[in-house]
Order: structure tokens, then C-alpha cells, then sequence
């Protein structure tokens, strides 16, 4: 089943590796690209995400300083090889707006839960073509924005792009989640 662990230098992910760059999600491609950038950062961890014990996607978060004090962007490095799962989500409005899908199921999850308590949440995205970007930022954002489950907040420069900033409202987004199946974890 599904499991998701903290990720570490001794993981074997010469195959997630792999299989990311071949699908184009070019962030999450090698150890450098998946973590480099992010330990800089005062806090941040990534996690892998695991289908019957093959690593099929990925998660990060990291502190935020640009939106103030105790913030953190989530959902960063997301990263989830959907065609691995036995059920295909993310792609229509109708998965995302009743959580039906690994990032909404685990991976946003695992982030709120890493948070300090009291943190304000934010995800970014952008029009870019790299990995799902662009369906964040022309699906998965609005959707979640008409639900009341998050806000878009402002446009900001960020890591050398024009990024849209969300933020999540954790207690709403739980509220929506459990109103729908739940998939099991281990």
C-alpha cells in the first residue's frame, strides 16, 4: 500500500530519479535538484511517497520568510507518478475538489502536519511547463480557491520566477477532506 518516510541520503532513488526526468518533472530528477536547493533554508524537509514499496512521488516544505514570520510554503517538489496508482487522480476538477488524489490524500498532509502549530501555509505555482506546474496554477489553485480552502494572496519574483502565492486554511482543507474517502496509509 502507500507509505510516505522522510526523505534521506541512504533512500535508493537512482530509480525515482530516473523516472522523474524521463516525465519531465525536472525538480525532483536528482538529489541535487530534489533537496539542494532546499537546505539553505532555516526548517524544510522532503518527503518520498511510496506504492507498494516503489518510490512514486515526492513532497517538501520549507520555511517562508517572504510572507513574514512563521510562515511556510508547502507542497513544494510535489511530484506523484499517478499512472503507478491503481486509481488515476488529479485530473479533473471533480478529484481535486473532493481530495481524491496522492497530494491532497498524503503528501499536503504530511506537510501540515510537519508545520509548527499556529504557521500560516502557502503554496506557490506558476505558468511554467515543468512537471504540473501549470495545472496548479490554472486548476488546482482556483479549485481550491472557490472551495474556501485556500486564497490566492499575491504575485511575488521567487526562486527566479513569476510565482502566484496560495494560502491554505488547514482547517478548512481538513474539513473538506473528511467529507470524502480516505485512502489508508501504513
Amino acid at each position: 500500500m502507500y507509505k510516505i518516510i522522510p526523505w534521506s541520503s541512504e533512500l535508493d532513488l537512482l530509480d525515482f530519479y530516473i523516472e522523474a526526468e524521463r516525465r519531465g518533472f525536472v525538480n525532483n530528477s536528482s538529489e541535487q535538484m530534489l533537496v539542494g536547493s532546499l537546505r539553505k533554508e532555516t526548517l524544510w524537509q522532503v518527503w518520498i511517497l511510496y506504492y507498494n514499496d516503489k518510490a512514486i512521488g515526492s513532497v517538501a516544505a520549507h520555511s517562508f520568510p517572504e510572507m513574514g514570520e512563521n510562515c511556510f510554503r508547502i507542497a513544494a517538489r510535489t511530484c506523484v507518478f499517478t499512472d503507478m496508482l491503481p486509481l488515476q487522480s488529479l485530473r479533473t476538477v471533480n478529484q481535486i475538489t473532493t481530495h481524491q488524489h496522492a497530494t491532497a490524500q498524503f503528501l499536503i498532509p504530511t506537510c501540515i502536519q510537519w508545520a509548527p502549530k499556529g504557521s500560516r501555509l502557502f503554496i506557490t505555482s506558476n505558468e511554467s511547463e515543468v512537471g504540473t506546474q501549470r495545472l496548479v496554477h490554472r486548476i488546482f489553485g482556483p479549485a481550491m480557491e472557490k472551495s474556501g480552502q485556500m486564497k490566492h494572496v499575491k504575485n511575488l519574483e521567487y526562486r527566479g520566477h513569476k510565482q502566484t502565492v496560495w494560502e491554505l486554511f488547514p482547517n478548512k482543507f481538513y474539513n473538506e477532506l473528511d467529507k470524502y474517502p480516505r485512502w489508508q496509509i501504513l
